[in-house]
């Protein structure tokens, strides 16, 4: 049909059957989707796709490994499907996989996503090697950098104790780092963070806590303590650093002679062992190792081999004392100490004759020794007693002597009367059979007259005189006592009749406490001279006698005894009247403890559970009417150490503290060895060793954690043990005066005022830097003065003299003082400077969503201060409420409140003062929805069912890209549009299924990630072919035909064809697949099918078969092509 009318009908081949036609599914991946889509993090993903086919595919998304899409929104229509995630982050970023399909095929494609965002947690975080002081950390790159390279790595640690991580490392460029100058046996975790031009990524953390310890060193010297047939006993010292980590263990080994394989004998938990099942008199090696919780030490072995065989050892004493003292009742216990291999066997004797054992008195012996106990002593326990050893190999005997101390025996008897007179008996008698464990003072005599039955002590008064000036011219003959108790007047002559020959007499018989008076005559042969008074009177009184006291020999050299036992200081005592006993100590005070005894004849000081501080000088003080005397007895407690003393800290750096002492004030009665020194984190309570062997008085405690707290403590350590420690009493910080300031900058400089700024120091020595300290120095000067105390990181120094040149430094100062100063490289001299102008954007464009505030900073500089303009679009901005510049003293601010479109353009910023001017430009880019697309709509191809539309993109397109357009129709009869295609992704569409003759008008939209713009109307159209009226349609076929073609020739064939939708085109030769080369390819057009051949050859020649093929069916032909070979010339 035409214009003229109808033609004549043509048959249609075969039977049609009305069915919707089959289209196997499509994918129309936009270019930029077919690259990597770039997003930063938090904005929204959204991948618009148009798809095809028939019936509608069903859509699935996924992901390359399989992550879930919970976050993601998809909607999916018969034309399109698009997949949207907002607030996108790093684990948003990787392959999204489309897949769709309907009955007619499948069809799948995927798009690469990359979210700009700080990287993904670092993998595989592995503890390399650990020492006791550090860690050694490997680990693999993020799996996810946020789309950018991995600029470092940050590494931190934390201790087990504390929440807050620290950092170790802040710009580690390789994967793997040593953290050293860790605590000793302290946990720490560690993490590992990825950073990126984005910032810092997720962290990597250990699942437990590391331990900083290592392997133990070997154990201390060996010592073989015993040896029979089948056994050695060993002990061994402990390590002198157990690793930081405690000493779980001890394996002891042993090696037979002749043989190279060691055997573990033995695994214990003490520094001792026995070792058994040995075979007589083979010989073997023996090597301990200590063990904790990160291994095995090396071995310590023992400096010679030992024959397994029984020792044989003559019997010995190892004694201190061989004589023993013990108050009556008191409990004495005497320990005698020998060695003997065999076991000697012990025999105690007394006073010659075996000892009688009881349970008051016995005694007992083991391997090693033999204890003799005394319960309650008496008197009878006085005496000698023989301790006698004997085994195979000899015998030795010991006496050792017990003393009882106690008031003594009676005088042994009888009373012997040696002279009886008319007024006087001699008596004598012998000394007691037991003093008591001390010599007798003195004998008291009493008498009474036997009428009475009360005795009375015996006093006597001694006179003595010389002879008269003048005798009389005769020789004096004698002398004459007399006496007068002055109670009642009577003279008593107290000689002979005759007299006495000496100048001396004892008078006796004399009433105690009475007054007397004496005289005495002189006797010649002429007769009694005149007598001569004794001047006064004298009272009978007991005879005076001054203090004395006798120290034990055992008591004059120094007394020792071990911490926990008992002093017992026994001291016989003489003096008329008794003394007054006064127990002291030299530099201290007895313990209240002490139980103190006295008596008229001896006295003691018994101190039980001694300790070291009752070592020392113990004076005892006598003291009656006679006078006083003192004496001292020096005693050592066999004790562990006092506390050193004079604990000071020497030096304190960012990491060490070094500490100085003197030794104990008591060594414990034992040199000192060694001092052991401590620390303690101030947040802690329990001390760490830091050195177990220090053989001086001063240590440099190091590796400690900068900026912490510690305490200090020291100890001494002697035979007996560690003593008492010395603790520093307020915590120490480990810091240090911090480093100088970085370098100086002059930021300013005018006539009368400089500007100055610096960099912070790289170390701030441990502690806050408190402020800094800027001074100055005037040219031609030496002095520096102070010019202003800054806690910030600038300073302005004013009252400067224009033309005068300066010089300047900066210190930082913390708590431990004032950094050495940085000084400004170069004098500075205060005068106004003149610098060129300049502005330096940040960035060259800025993207602002229509309706929001924009705020632009461009940094300016110049001396003086430049003026700033700003140009849009070639013209002199204006100014108004909604858009306005600021200028600051280094920038110059653009502000925008709601932008509208209107404001996007090219923004040209010049900044100019005396000096000259620069120029730089920034482009505003506003985000909206775009305007309608350019018309006129353009009507390319019109026929009976179909229109092909164009058109041209919008002018303005929203600032970001068009994602598709949306075309609508209608028939002119009607008002409603339906929609032909929500998802053109070009500007061409070709709309089909019109209905023949009717008049159809268009519109489109075009839509951008904002939104959707106004519509663009078409005009009219008619939906009718523009032809006039056809002849007949032939039927549909594909041409064939034999070429022919000159060898060397080119050779073109056309094949025309037909087909509804356009037909899929493939050719083959003699039956295979024809593959194209520069010399043979093959060019479709919408109506036929070409092959170009150039120069030809004879291999182009054969059969070639084209089939055309689409939903409706398949057809194919073949064509021959002969080669012509040129005739050979003579």
């Amino acid at each position: 049909m035409n214009s003229e009318g109808l033609g004549e009908p043509a048959l249609v081949p075969g039977t049609p059957k009305a069915e919707e036609r089959l289209l196997p599914p499509e994918i129309e991946l936009d270019a930029e989707l077919r690259k990597v889509v770039t997003i930063r993090a938090c904005c929204t993903l959204r991948l618009f796709v148009p798809i095809k086919g028939r019936p509608a595919p069903e859509v699935k998304w996924t992901r390359e490994h399989g992550e879930s899409l919970d976050r993601a929104t998809i909607e999916s229509t018969s034309s399109y499907t698009l997949l949207i995630v907002e607030n996108v982050n790093r684990f948003d970023s990787g392959k999204y996989m489309l897949t769709i399909e309907n009955s007619s095929g499948s069809k799948s494609a995927f798009v690469n996503v990359r979210v700009l965002d700080t990287p993904g947690a670092p993998q595989d975080l592995k503890i390399k090697e650990v020492t006791k002081s550090s860690v050694t950390l490997t680990w693999e790159p993020p799996l996810i950098d946020g789309g950018s390279k991995i600029k470092n790595y940050i590494v931190e640690k934390r201790e087990s104790t504390r929440k807050a991580y620290s950092t170790v490392n802040a710009n580690c460029h390789k994967t793997s780092w040593k953290v050293d100058s860790l605590q000793e046996g302290c946990n720490y975790y560690f993490r590992v963070l990825a950073e990126n031009e984005y910032g810092i990524g997720l962290p990597v953390e250990t699942s437990e806590s590391v331990k900083v310890s290592e392997r133990p060193l070997p154990p201390g010297k060996i010592t073989l303590l015993d040896v029979t047939r089948n056994s050695v006993s060993l002990s061994w010292e402990k390590p002198e650093h157990d690793g930081g980590s405690r000493i779980l263990g001890y394996i002891v080994e042993m090696q037979s002679k002749g043989s190279e394989k060691w055997s573990t004998c033995a695994t214990v938990k003490v520094t001792e062992a026995t070792i058994t099942g040995l075979i007589q008199g083979e010989e073997y090696a023996f090597r301990v190792s200590a063990q904790n919780e990160k291994g095995v030490s090396d071995p310590r072995q023992l400096g010679i081999p030992v024959v397994a065989k029984d020792l044989v050892i003559p019997p010995a004493f190892k004694l201190l004392f061989t004589t023993f003292s013990v108050l009556a009742g008191e409990d004495l216990k005497v320990d005698v100490p020998f060695v003997g291999r065999p076991k000697p066997a012990v025999f105690w004797h007394k006073d010659n004759v075996a000892l009688k054992q009881t349970t008051r008195v016995n005694a007992e012996s083991s391997e090693n020794n033999t204890v003799l106990t005394i319960k309650e002593a008496c008197r009878e326990d006085v005496g000698a007693y023989l301790v006698k050893l004997t085994n195979s190999a000899g015998e030795a005997t010991e006496t050792l002597n017990i003393v009882v101390l106690d008031k003594p025996g009676p005088p042994t008897g009888p009373v012997k009367v040696d002279e009886v007179t008319a007024d006087s008996i001699t008596i004598s008698w012998e000394p007691p059979k037991y003093d008591g464990g001390s010599s007798i003072n003195n004998y008291i005599v009493e008498k009474r007259d036997t009428s009475t039955t009360t005795w009375q002590i015996v006093s006597s008064v001694f006179l003595s005189w010389s002879k008269p000036i003048y005798d009389g011219g005769s020789e004096i003959q004698g002398y004459i006592v007399e006496k007068c108790d002055v109670s009642d007047g009577e003279w008593a002559i107290c000689t002979p009749p005759t007299g006495i020959k000496n100048t001396h007499i004892e008078v006796e018989k004399l009433v105690e406490k009475h007054e007397y008076k004496f005289r005495v005559c002189a006797v010649n042969k002429a007769g009694v001279g005149d007598h001569a008074d004794v001047p006064g009177s004298v009272i009978v009184e007991e005879k005076m006698e001054a203090p004395d006291l006798d120290l034990d020999m055992e008591l004059r050299k120094i007394v020792n005894v071990r911490a926990g036992g008992s002093l017992r200081l026994f001291v016989p005592i003489r003096g008329r009247p008794t003394p007054e006993v006064k127990w002291g100590k030299v530099d201290g005070e007895i313990r209240e403890a002490a139980i103190i005894d006295t008596t008229s004849s001896f006295t003691s000081l018994v101190l039980d559970n001694v300790n070291r501080f009752d070592t020392g000088k113990y004076t005892l003080t006598l003291e009656n009417s006679s006078g006083t005397k003192s004496a001292f007895v020096s005693v050592r407690v066999l004790d562990t150490p006092s506390a050193p003393v004079n604990l000071k800290i020497r030096e304190i750096t960012k990491d060490s503290v070094s500490l100085s002492w003197e030794p104990p004030l008591l060594d414990g009665g034992a040199k000192i060895k060694n001092y052991i020194i401590e620390k303690r984190e101030a947040t802690r309570k329990a001390y760490a060793a830091v050195v177990t062997n220090c053989h001086k008085t001063s240590w440099k405690v190091d590796q400690l954690q900068e900026g912490c707290y510690y305490f200090f403590r020291i100890s001494a350590e002697n035979e007996y043990g560690i003593g008492l420690p010395a603790e520093t009493s307020d915590p120490i910080k480990v810091a240090e005066v911090p480093q100088p300031p970085g370098k100086i900058t002059v930021d300013d400089v005018t006539r009368n005022s400089v500007s100055l700024s610096w960099a912070k120091p790289e170390h701030d020595g441990g502690s806050k830097i408190i402020q800094y300290i800027v001074e100055m120095q005037a040219k031609g000067s030496e002095k520096w003065s102070e010019c202003a105390r800054v806690k910030t990181l600038e300073a302005v120094i004013t009252n400067l003299t224009q033309g005068e040149e300066y010089l300047f430094r900066v210190m930082a100062v913390n708590e431990k003082g004032k950094s050495d100063p940085r000084a400004l490289a170069v004098p500075v001299v205060a005068k106004d400077l003149v610098i060129e102008p300049d502005v330096r954007p940040a960035f060259h464009s800025y993207s602002i969503q229509v309706g929001q505030d924009l705020k632009v900073e461009v940094p300016v500089s110049g001396r003086p201060k430049p003026t700033v303009t700003w140009v849009k679009d070639g013209q002199t901005l204006r100014q108004t409420t909604r858009v306005n510049v600021s200028d600051l003293t280094d920038l110059t601010v653009l502000n925008i409140k709601e932008t509208s479109k209107e404001d996007s353009g090219t923004y040209e910023i010049t900044v100019a003062n005396v000096v000259g001017q620069k120029s730089a430009s920034i482009e505003i880019i506003t985000l909206d929805k775009p305007d309608p697309p350019v018309g006129p709509v353009k009507f390319d191809e019109v026929s009976a069912e179909s229109v092909t539309l164009s058109w041209n993109p919008p002018a303005y397109t929203g600032g970001c890209q068009i994602t598709n357009y949306v075309v609508h129709k209608r028939d002119t009869t009607t008002t409603v549009w339906e929609t032909v295609s929500a998802t053109v992704a070009r500007t061409v569409l070709k709309v089909t299924k019109l209905k023949t003759g009717s008049e159809y008008q268009f519109r489109i939209f075009a839509e951008n990630r904002y939104g959707q713009s106004f519509a663009l109307e078409s005009a009219p159209v008619v939906a009718q072919y523009p032809y006039k009226e056809p002849g007949p349609p032939g039927t549909p076929f594909l041409m064939f035909n034999t070429y022919s073609v000159q060898a060397g020739e080119d050779l073109k064939v056309e094949v025309p064809f037909i087909g509804r939708p356009k037909p899929t085109i493939t050719w083959t030769k003699d039956e295979q697949p024809l593959k194209q080369t520069t010399r043979l390819n093959i060019e479709n057009t919408s109506t036929s099918t070409i092959l170009h051949i150039k120069e030809s050859n004879k291999e182009d020649f054969g059969k070639y078969t084209v089939t055309a093929s689409n939903t409706a069916g398949t057809a194919s032909e073949q064509l021959s092509i002969i080669c012509l070979q040129k005739t050979k010339q003579d």
